[in-house]
């Protein structure tokens, strides 16, 4: 599949498009993953890469699907986002670049980090 606009609008929904094409946010506690709890893995809605495993979800109260890490550190890029005001770290599929979310510095052990992440970003693959 290219990536052109048109494809990726044939591909997903209106809501993924938003979300992963044009850099939308789902609402807190909206998610179809922000309180899931069974094994497997999470992988790009738009190319299927995967990308977090739910050995790293964690909860935290943010209402997104969070985690510690990604599978692995080739999956993701992680770039400056300056928009609304603010200085974040946004996160997006290494492959497609589809937009997931944003990493921030205040997660747990073992790395630190929460990758808060759009729902609408996931497909999950239960174990």
């Amino acid at each position: 599949m290219s990536n052109s606009n048109e494809d990726w609008k044939a591909k997903l929904t209106p809501e993924q498009y938003h979300v992963c094409r044009e850099k939308g946010t789902e609402r807190a506690f909206t998610g179809k993953y922000w309180d899931e709890k069974r094994s497997g893995l999470y992988r790009c809605t738009c190319c299927g890469a995967d990308l977090f495993n739910s050995n790293t979800k964690y909860d935290s109260g943010s209402g997104w699907p969070s985690f510690y890490q990604p599978v692995s550190a080739n999956c993701i890029k992680e770039i400056r986002d300056h928009s609304h005001g603010m200085l974040r770290t946004e996160v997006v599929c290494k492959d497609c670049d589809s937009h997931l979310g944003h990493v921030f510095p205040d997660g747990p052990d073992p790395t630190g980090l929460r990758y808060c992440i759009n729902s609408l970003s996931l497909d999950f693959q239960p174990e």
